[in-house]
């Protein structure tokens, strides 16, 4: 029987509305198995910034992702989905790489290169017959056919909502399994793709964006097979770096700080670590 991750995530979609929570290390990937969530996403802005310090602008290259991506696949269990932005101008060897090491869902968009972060103004989007190309060369280059294609449009925010919704019917046309409709400005666009689109669609809920945060029974009533919250637990994490910085500087210990850490015997217990056990 086929276990591959990809028919895993399938299933998973057909039985519920996912709420997906992107993983900035590998070490948030067992945490969110272990708080019940069913898969996790591989966000390019949030490993740009957390692994490497950098803006959201395509800096990164293939085999660092597949490496982020590979880690991330090997923490946990759940699958991963993997942003692998505009494809690195080598689509079929991205799909290979990040599908050996493991992804579950590869997300490909249709903006020019050097992309931009979706939320922010001065994008500009491809030729959709150029991402059309894109998308039926990641077809023929999956070798395991449940591997899922994502195709994400950031049309909506040069093009408005109709010309999102055509490149959205275009990509699946040319093999996209799932659609991502980037930067959508209210309840009633999400509701009008949702009507358009007949594939299963994935909402971004990041946050400081373009889009309102939908709740994920909203979403969920709405049609959507998917809730993203990209950057979240990076934004959380460093909001709490800076606040605990602050307090170390100011009082010169740590002490008070330690009711909100994650203790030695849990981080263990995360990493199925016994220090006590007998090496052999």
């Amino acid at each position: 029987m086929d276990n591959s991750p990809g028919r895993k995530l399938r299933q998973l979609v057909v039985d519920a509305t996912l709420q997906v929570p992107g993983a900035p290390f590998p070490l948030c990937a067992p945490l969110a198995e272990q708080a019940g969530y069913s898969a996790i996403y591989l966000s390019g802005a949030a490993f740009s910034a957390a692994s490497l310090a950098l803006p959201d602008t395509g800096l990164f290259s293939l085999e660092q992702l597949a490496g982020q991506a590979e880690r991330l696949c090997l923490a946990s269990n759940l699958p991963v989905i993997v942003d692998a932005d505009t494809g690195f101008g080598r689509v079929s060897e991205c799909v290979i790489q990040l599908e050996a090491a493991g992804a579950a869902a590869i997300q490909l968009e249709d903006q020019t290169f050097p992309k931009r972060c979706g939320h922010l103004e001065g994008k500009q989007v491809v030729p959709v017959e150029e991402m059309c190309h894109s998308i039926s060369e990641a077809a023929r280059a999956r070798r395991n056919t449940d591997l899922i294609l994502i195709g994400r449009t950031d049309a909506r925010a040069t093009d408005g909502l109709d010309n999102a919704i055509f490149r959205a019917e275009r990509y699946v046309e040319a093999g996209a399994d799932w659609i991502f409709p980037e930067a959508l400005k209210s309840a009633e666009e999400f509701a009008q793709f949702a009507k358009a689109i007949d594939v299963p669609l994935i909402a971004n809920m990041t946050e400081f964006g373009t889009s309102p945060l939908l709740s994920h029974q909203e979403l969920a009533a709405i049609g959507f097979a998917v809730v993203l919250y990209p950057v979240t637990l990076l934004r959380v994490a460093m909001k709490a770096i800076e606040a605990a910085l602050a307090v170390i500087a100011d009082a010169g210990t740590q002490e008070e700080l330690l009711d909100l850490m994650q203790t030695r015997d849990q981080l263990y217990e995360l990493l199925d670590y016994d220090p006590s056990a007998t090496a052999e």
